[in-house]
C-alpha cells in the first residue's frame, strides 16, 4: 500500500514551516535515512530523512511552500510492483499549498503519528463545544484563519463532509456571523483579534494613497510577531531597576584578558554578566524557575537564554549549566553559538528551554530598556550601556564611575518583588565584586 510522507515536526513547539527545497524528485528511490527535503523551522533549516524504502510516487506539496501543517502528506511513496495508479483519489486530492499560503483544506489529512502515515484519509477534525454544547468540527486551516478574522466557529456553517467547516466556509464568512457571548462581568466579549490591531484591510485602506512597499512575514517574524504578543498580553509583567558600577569590572577584565591573551581568549563584559546572573540564580534559587500552565517548574542547574540580533529577527541560545563553566568557556560557547545563530545553524535544543535570559542593548548605545519575557522563562534582564556618570561615594563627596543600567523584566506568577529583588540585588554583588565570582 502506498505510504504518505507526512510534514515532521522536527522541534517540540513546531505546528507548521516551510518547505524548503525538495531533494529526491518522483520517480526516485529512497532507503531509510536518505535525506528527502530541507524544512524550514521559525528559527532555522534542516534535513528531513526517510524512514522507510521505497520510489517517490507523488510529490504533494512544492518546495518554497510555506505554513505548511506538521503532519500534512507532502509526497507519496511507492513499495516494490506498485505504481503512480495505486495511490488512488485520497492522495491525488491533495493539492500543493501556494508558495505563499497554507496548504489547502485537501492537504489537511493528518495522523495521530508523526513522520509516515499508511492507508486512507485521516481529516482532522478538531471538534470543540459550541456555545450550546454542540460539537464543532473544523479543519486545523480553517480555525486559524476564523481566529485571525474572530469568527466564531459555532455560527458558520460547514459544508464539509459530515457538515466539517473548512477554508472556504471562514473565508466567506463576514465578522458579523461572529456569535458574542458574555464575559462573566456581563460585558460583552471582544473578538479574539481585537488586540492584535487594526485589521490588514483597514491598514491597507488607511495607506492606499501613500506609497509602500510590502514586506512579507517569514517564519521566524511571524513567530516573534505572536509569541511577544502573546507574552505581553498574558504574562504579568513588572519590572525592577538597578545602576550597577562597573569600574572593578573592567579593571579586572582588562587583568584577566592580558592573562588570557596568549591563548586568544579575549573576555567581554557580556561575559562577566552571564555568569553573574547564572550564579545568582543559584544564590536565590526560588527565582530559578519557570511558569509550566497550572503549576511551576524549579531548575537545579543555570541554564541562561543570551539574545543574539540576526537579519530578520533574533535568536536566544541557551547556555546549559552556566554556573558550572569558567568565564572562559563562557566566552567561548557564546562565540560559537551566536556565530551558528546568525547562519540560523542552531538545532532547536541550543535554543530552546533555560529559566532566565539577558538581552543586551548597551553595545548599541542605548542607556536603558524594559525587555519582554520569553515564555516559559520568568525573568529577563535588560542592560544597557556602561558611561561615565557622577555618584555620590560612601564618604559623601563626589566621583566619576563607570554606570550600567540594568531592568530586571519578571513574570509575577512566579517571582513576587521581594523575590525579583534579590536576585537583582544578587546579579548586582556579582558585578560589582567580579573576583568572587572565581571563588
Amino acid at each position: 500500500m502506498p505510504t504518505e510522507v507526512l510534514m515532521p515536526a522536527l522541534s517540540p513547539t513546531m505546528e507548521e514551516g516551510t518547505l524548503a527545497k525538495w531533494l529526491v524528485k518522483e520517480g526516485d528511490t529512497v532507503n531509510s535515512g536518505d535525506l528527502l527535503a530541507e524544512i524550514e523551522t521559525d528559527k532555522a533549516t534542516m534535513e528531513f530523512e526517510a524512514v522507510d524504502e521505497g520510489t517517490v510516487g507523488k510529490i504533494l506539496v512544492s518546495e518554497g511552500s510555506e505554513g505548511v501543517k506538521v503532519n500534512t502528506p507532502i509526497a507519496v511513496l511507492l513499495e516494490d510492483g506498485e505504481s503512480a495508479d495505486d495511490i488512488g483519489e485520497a492522495s491525488t486530492a491533495s493539492e500543493p499549498a501556494s508558495s505563499n499560503a497554507a496548504p489547502a483544506d485537501a492537504s489537511e489529512k493528518t495522523e495521530p503519528a508523526t513522520g509516515y502515515g499508511r492507508g486512507e484519509d485521516s481529516p482532522s477534525n478538531e471538534a470543540t463545544q459550541g456555545d450550546k454544547g454542540d460539537r464543532i468540527f473544523a479543519s486545523p486551516l480553517a480555525r486559524r484563519i476564523a481566529k485571525d478574522k474572530g469568527l466564531d466557529l459555532s455560527a458558520i456553517k460547514g459544508s464539509g463532509p459530515k457538515g466539517r467547516i473548512i477554508k472556504s466556509d471562514v473565508e466567506n464568512a463576514k465578522p458579523q456571523e461572529k456569535t458574542e457571548s458574555p464575559t462573566p462581568s456581563g460585558e460583552t466579549a471582544k473578538p479574539a483579534s481585537a488586540s492584535t490591531g487594526p485589521s490588514t484591510e483597514a491598514v491597507l485602506k488607511t495607506y492606499e494613497n501613500r506609497e509602500t512597499e510590502e514586506v512579507a512575514l517569514d517564519g521566524m517574524r511571524k513567530t516573534i510577531a505572536a509569541r511577544l504578543s502573546e507574552a505581553k498580553q498574558t504574562v504579568p509583567h513588572f519590572y525592577l531597576r538597578r545602576d550597577i558600577h562597573l569600574d572593578a569590572l573592567l579593571k579586572f577584565r582588562s587583568q584577566l584578558n592580558k592573562t588570557l591573551e596568549p591563548r586568544e581568549i579575549k573576555l567581554s563584559v557580556n561575559d562577566f554578566i552571564i555568569k553573574a546572573c547564572a550564579l545568582a540564580l543559584q544564590q536565590v534559587p526560588d527565582a530559578n524557575a519557570v511558569w509550566a500552565g497550572d503549576r511551576m517548574l524549579k531548575l537545579k542547574p543555570s541554564d541562561v537564554a543570551v539574545a543574539v540580533a540576526i537579519e530578520g529577527g533574533l535568536f536566544t541560545p541557551v547556555l546549559k549549566d552556566a554556573e558550572m563553566k569558567s568565564l572562559s568557556a563562557l566566552s567561548t560557547e557564546m562565540k560559537d553559538l551566536a556565530a551558528r545563530a546568525r547562519e540560523r545553524k542552531l538545532a532547536p535544543h541550543e535554543y530552546q528551554g533555560g529559566s532566565f535570559a539577558i538581552s543586551n542593548l548597551g553595545m548599541f548605545g542605548i542607556d536603558n530598556f524594559d525587555a519582554i519575557i520569553n515564555p516559559p522563562h520568568a525573568a529577563i534582564l535588560a542592560v544597557g550601556a556602561g558611561t561615565k556618570k557622577p555618584v555620590v561615594g560612601e564618604d559623601g563627596e563626589l566621583a566619576v564611575a563607570t554606570v550600567m543600567s540594568t531592568t530586571l523584566s519578571v513574570d509575577h506568577r512566579v517571582i513576587d518583588g521581594a523575590l525579583g529583588a534579590n536576585l537583582l540585588q544578587a546579579i548586582k554583588d556579582n558585578l560589582e565584586n567580579p573576583m568572587g565570582m572565581l571563588a
